[in-house]
C-alpha cells in the first residue's frame, strides 16, 4: 500500500501541549502519553509525509474553549496552519473577530461531548458565524444529527462535519441519521472530512467496513466537497495508530491519483484558503 501521490493538506489535526499550556482544572479527559501533541511535533510530523498545509481544531479535551494553545500554534505556522476553535455559547463577536484575525476560519460543535440539548439554544452564536463567514465544524455521532437539524435548518451557516458523521455501520448506509447527512451533502454546500474511521469502525485498520459509508458520501458530498484529517495524535484510539498508514489508506480509496489530489490537495486549498506552499516548510 503506497502513500498517495503529490503535495497534501491535512484538515483534522490536533495540537494538545500541557507542559506549556496546562489543562483546565475541570477537563473530564486529560491527554496523556503519545496524546500530547506539542505545535514543533505536529511540524516534524507534517514535513515527513510532505503535508504543506493543516486545520489545526482545538480540543474540548484538556483545554475546553482556552484557545491559547491553538493560537500559539497558529502564531508558529506563520500561514501554513488555519485554525478551527471552541468558544461559549455566549462568545461576543469581538471575541470571534480576533479569533478570525489570527488564523481561525471556523467554530466547533463536539455533540459527543457535551449532548445535543447543549445547542438547542446556540441559533445567536450561528447568526454570527454566518456574519463573519466563519463555517460551524459539527461532530456527531450515532442519530444525534436528527436532533440538531432544526437548529441547522433555522440557519445558512456554512457547514463542515466531522468524521464521515459516526455513523453506526453494523446499521447500514439506510439508517435515517446517516440519510439525513447524505441530504445535507446533495441539498447545501456543505462539506464532509473523510476522517476518524477508527471512531465508528468495528473492524480493525483498514477499516474496510467504513467504505461504504465513505463512498455514499463521495456520492452525495462530491469530491468538490470532501476533505481528509488524520485526527492525530488519535485522542482515546482504542489501538495503535500511526500517521503513515492512516495517509496510505487513501490509496487504497481512492486509487486514482486525480482522485487522490482533489482530495488532499485541490479541494481543501480551494475551501479553506491556503496558498500553494507554506512560507518555511521548517515551520
Amino acid at each position: 500500500m503506497a502513500l498517495p501521490t503529490g503535495p497534501r493538506i491535512d484538515c483534522h489535526i490536533h495540537v494538545i501541549d500541557p507542559a506549556r499550556f496546562p489543562y483546565a482544572a475541570d477537563t473530564p479527559y486529560r491527554p496523556t502519553g503519545a496524546e500530547i501533541a506539542p505545535a514543533a511535533h505536529l511540524v516534524r510530523v507534517l514535513n515527513v509525509f510532505d503535508v504543506r498545509h493543516a486545520l489545526i481544531v482545538a480540543t474540548n479535551s484538556g483545554y475546553g474553549s482556552d484557545s491559547r494553545v491553538l493560537l500559539d500554534a497558529l502564531r508558529l505556522g506563520n500561514g501554513r496552519f488555519k485554525g478551527v476553535a471552541v468558544v461559549e455559547k455566549d462568545v461576543g463577536i469581538k471575541e470571534l473577530e480576533r479569533l478570525k484575525a489570527a488564523g481561525v476560519i471556523g467554530i466547533a460543535f463536539n455533540v459527543p461531548f457535551y449532548g445535543t440539548h447543549y445547542y438547542q439554544d446556540a441559533a445567536p452564536l450561528l447568526e454570527k458565524l454566518t456574519e463573519l463567514d466563519l463555517f460551524l465544524q459539527v461532530q456527531v455521532e450515532q442519530d444525534q444529527l436528527l436532533d440538531l437539524l432544526p437548529l441547522i435548518e433555522r440557519s445558512r451557516v456554512r457547514l463542515v462535519f466531522d468524521h464521515c458523521g459516526r455513523p453506526v455501520v453494523e446499521h447500514g448506509v439506510e439508517r435515517p441519521s446517516f440519510q439525513a447527512l447524505l441530504a445535507l451533502g446533495r441539498e447545501r454546500d456543505a462539506v464532509i472530512k473523510l476522517s476518524g474511521y477508527y471512531k465508528f469502525a468495528k473492524q480493525a485498520w483498514p477499516y474496510t467496513d467504513t467504505w461504504p459509508f465513505i463512498a455514499a458520501l463521495v456520492d452525495a458530498f462530491t469530491l468538490d466537497r470532501c476533505v481528509w484529517g488524520s485526527d492525530w495524535p488519535f485522542l482515546r484510539a482504542p489501538e495503535r495508530l500511526d500517521y503513515g498508514p492512516l495517509l496510505a489508506g487513501i490509496s487504497e480509496i481512492f486509487p486514482d491519483p486525480e482522485d487522490q489530489q482533489r482530495l488532499l490537495w485541490k479541494t481543501p486549498r480551494r475551501l479553506l484558503g491556503f496558498a500553494e506552499a507554506p512560507p518555511d516548510r521548517s515551520t
